[in-house]
């Protein structure tokens, strides 16, 4: 599940545009694709720019056939890569300068792409997969809200922390509406070792936030409830992150998770992720 970010869902006025204020960070956030194609594009319009300024110059460029473009697009490309020339050499002083320019651009060029391609791949990030929906059952007496985390990857996350909040419009006594924010006290919100699945319980106790919620009164109130899961990453020892969150609809009230434990012909117990997101009404679970 992607997180849900705000500005996805509230309009902003009067903001300063975020790619101007911004633009390593939008860089690094990019899409994959988009951000190859973005540096494809660059790359391709400089040497497109540079072909142009070298036809501006009569015998700019030596050996060229005059007024042809692909040479001096060919001749750029050699130029801003620094891979050397074939036949084609600066020939006056004016395509001498703009060769020194694009050399200089070229460099640069190189030098930002390699850098923001070392850090998209050296990020940091946690596979961590969040049920889709989260679900209100009896636990040991009490309602308890349950979803459900898995790591994705066969790694480990060492000393993970997990922690639920709670948001909601809510009326002041003087009538304005204000958005608030809760923590929900958790059953366990820290696990040493987190390699496989991970549920994150809060007791609906007297003094939970969620005492005498529903589904339509949490619908009435915008309420969204934000998980956010931390931890160590045992082979790149960096702090990695990830969070989600659950909309009122997405919180289905008297069911409970599927059972993901099976056992194998060999008599072995196994997780079947293929059941994670699944769930159940009350009463319908068949014991093991």
């Amino acid at each position: 599940m992607v997180a849900r970010e705000a500005s996805d869902r509230i309009l902003a006025i009067g903001r300063r545009p975020a790619w101007l204020g911004d633009l390593y960070h939008h860089l690094l956030t990019l899409p994959w694709s988009v951000f190859l194609a973005g540096l494809s594009g660059l790359y391709l319009g400089l040497n497109v720019l540079f072909g142009l300024l070298y036809l501006l110059g009569d015998g700019a460029i030596a050996n060229a056939r005059p007024g042809k473009f692909s040479d001096a697009f060919f001749f750029s490309v050699e130029t801003i890569s620094t891979i050397g020339y074939g036949q084609m050499s600066p020939g006056t002083l004016y395509g001498n300068l703009i060769m020194t320019f694009e050399a200089m651009v070229g460099l640069m060029l190189v030098a930002v792409a390699t850098g923001l391609v070392f850090a998209r791949f050296s990020r940091p990030t946690a596979r961590v997969m969040f049920s889709k929906v989260a679900v209100v059952a009896p636990f040991n007496g009490l309602p308890t809200l349950t979803l459900r985390l898995a790591n994705q990857r066969r790694n480990q996350i060492l000393e993970a922390q997990v922690s639920l909040s709670l948001i909601r419009d809510e009326l002041t006594s003087e009538g304005e509406w204000m958005r608030r924010f809760y923590d929900l006290q958790l059953i366990r919100q820290r696990s040493p070792i987190f390699a496989m699945t991970f549920s994150v319980m809060h007791a609906i106790d007297n003094g939970s936030p969620l005492l005498n919620a529903t589904a339509s009164s949490l619908a009435a109130e915008s309420a969204e409830i934000v998980v956010t899961v931390t931890g160590l990453d045992e082979i790149l020892s960096q702090p990695v992150h990830a969070r989600t969150s659950y909309l009122a609809h997405e919180v289905l009230w008297d069911h409970r998770f599927a059972d993901v434990f099976i056992d194998t012909q060999d008599g072995r117990l196994a997780i079947d992720y293929r059941r994670f997101h699944d769930v159940e009404p009350i009463g319908q679970r068949v014991p093991r």
